[in-house]
């Protein structure tokens, strides 16, 4: 219920950019989002209707290709933001269309990090560059830059090249933000040293889609053996492995250790 709770806010939060910042001035975001609002501006579609439209195929290929709870969170971002953008009224805070594309950004740079937090997105280009990474191995940034880029161009040739300039400091201003509050890149290395090793086992291999290591240890004071595993997991997803290790043995040792970089198979979707 919290993630819940924490998607909708968020995604209440990109409406609210969205019509209040980053519409009144044609000022474009990241992802299909902006291409929804560019098709907003020059048809009489609503920007939710078409936000919404643009990204159900999408949902429909990942839910069958990615993680399940993450497209269903997903889904939830995508339907409350296309939801948002149809009952928030179109009222331009600022008439100032740089402080517009900054404030704009800030405030969709917040929304977008408390949904990433909750292990959702908000649909479009993430999930097409999940899809091609999972096929071909390319890095996840440098597909949303390309992917940004053409928006920037649509939005440079349908409209101006001030508004072109205004979008990129829109897109870099989320982007800020949602490093701030959330880094998807980030691995984390978790040691458990625990004496139920087969329950912490089941426990991880039955609702964590990561590769387990487990080693046999010895307590040097009280000479008792233990089970040492090892996982190399993504930063958001810190808080429901906690949850599963309390669940399995609530007296468990677990050091938490960043992670520089990871070599070898890692399934990045999750």
């Amino acid at each position: 219920m919290k993630n819940v709770i924490s998607i909708i806010i968020g995604s209440f939060l990109v409406g609210v950019a969205y019509n209040f910042f980053l519409i009144p001035h044609e000022v474009l975001s990241s992802g299909l989002s902006g291409i929804a609002i560019m098709f907003g501006l020059i048809t009489p579609l609503n920007t939710g209707t078409v936000n919404f439209l643009l990204n159900l195929p999408l949902l429909i290929l990942g839910f069958l290709m990615l993680g399940k709870r993450f497209i269903a969170y997903t889904i939830l971002s995508v339907v409350a933001i296309s939801v948002s953008l149809y009952v928030i009224p179109i009222v331009p805070l600022s008439t100032e269309p740089i402080l517009s594309a900054i404030f704009g950004g800030v405030i969709t740079g917040f929304g977008i990090g408390l949904v990433f937090r909750a292990s959702g997105s908000s649909g479009g280009f993430d999930i097409i560059a999940m899809l091609l990474a999972q096929k071909k191995e390319f890095p996840l940034g440098s597909l949303l830059t390309a992917m940004n880029g053409v928006v920037v161009l649509a939005s440079g040739f349908i409209f101006s090249w001030d508004a072109a300039l205004h979008t990129m400091i829109a897109i870099f201003a989320t982007g800020k933000v949602i490093d701030m509050i959330h880094t998807s890149h980030v691995k984390l290395t978790l040691t458990i040293i625990t004496s139920k090793g087969e329950e912490v086992k089941e426990q991880l291999l039955a609702n964590l889609y990561r590769g387990v290591t487990l080693m046999n240890g010895e307590g040097a004071y009280t000479g008792e053996g233990r089970a040492i595993l090892v996982t190399v997991i993504a930063r958001h997803q810190l808080t429901d492995v906690k949850k599963m290790i309390q669940e399995a043995d609530a007296c468990a040792f677990v050091n938490i250790t960043p992670t520089l970089e990871v070599m070898g198979l890692f399934h990045k979707a999750s």
